[in-house]
């Protein structure tokens, strides 16, 4: 058997076989597991796992289905919950990074405005944005969606001044990030520049800072109110094994008054 073979069998037994105890929902479709990102948890840096850093669950990340990601799955449970899902269809809307399964399912939603930008888009409907100088007229977005976005930006106060302008007053920002409730403060060192430096004190090569319990009080700095909710309040019947999500990552809502 050629080695593409091998890597789609497993792809292939947890996401067509009938009967899967678990729930992609972005795809609908049942499935027997989510797949590692990498090599799960036993490729993820030391010091991230000493930190219990929290982020992607990479045990339980892509769907063998559709390819969603646990980060895809758990910002549209959450869309859901706050009922953005249902506003989406009033609501201009930024979309940085755009998840190609979950933007499709936010353009059904047919909101008035779409944007999907990226600083390297990866195809041509996506528009080539930087967050640090955006484009676009002030108040212009209803909701903002950057879902682990700000630990690769290299002018965080920037990045977040430009959010706050572009936003409409009583617009939301949906900043999704990695971070870890045991550092007091947010790390970051322009010293550490090297891919595999950047593995190691940040928890990927291409992070530039690992976020401690002050990014709250950091982003609020800016003008965005924190709206944070956890998972257990917001989906307390969820079943987070089940759906594939970190239980500990709380939606990280930002409303600009």
């Amino acid at each position: 058997m050629s080695l593409h073979l091998r890597k789609l069998v497993p792809y292939a037994v947890s996401g067509w076989l009938p009967g899967g105890r678990r729930q992609c929902v972005v795809c609908g479709h049942r499935v027997w597991r989510f797949m590692p990102y990498r090599q799960g948890a036993s490729g993820v840096a030391p010091l991230m796992l000493a930190l219990d850093m929290v982020g992607s669950d990479v045990d339980h990340f892509e769907c063998p289905r559709c390819g969603a990601h646990d980060r895809e799955r758990h910002l549209l449970l959450y869309l859901k919950a706050s009922g953005f899902w249902d506003k989406l269809h009033q609501w201009s809307v930024l979309h940085f990074a755009p998840e190609k399964r979950l933007s499709q399912r936010i353009a059904g939603q047919r909101p008035m405005q779409h944007v999907r930008c990226d600083l390297y888009p990866a195809s041509a409907d996506i528009m080539r944005v930087d967050m640090q100088s955006m484009p676009f007229e002030a108040e212009t977005f209803d909701l903002l969606l950057a879902n682990h976005v700000l630990e690769h930006v290299d002018a965080l106060d920037l990045a977040l001044s430009e959010i706050h302008r572009v936003l409409k007053h009583g617009g939301y920002a949906v900043l999704q990030t990695p971070f870890c409730p045991s550092l007091n403060s947010t790390w970051e060192d322009g010293g550490i520049a090297t891919p595999q430096a950047r593995l190691q004190a940040f928890g990927q090569e291409d992070h530039v800072r690992l976020f401690g319990r002050d990014i709250f009080e950091r982003i609020a700095r800016t003008g965005l109110e924190p709206c944070i909710q956890s998972h257990q309040k917001l989906l307390a019947n969820c079943d987070a094994a089940a759906f594939g999500v970190n239980p500990k990552e709380p939606f990280f809502l930002f409303r600009k008054f």
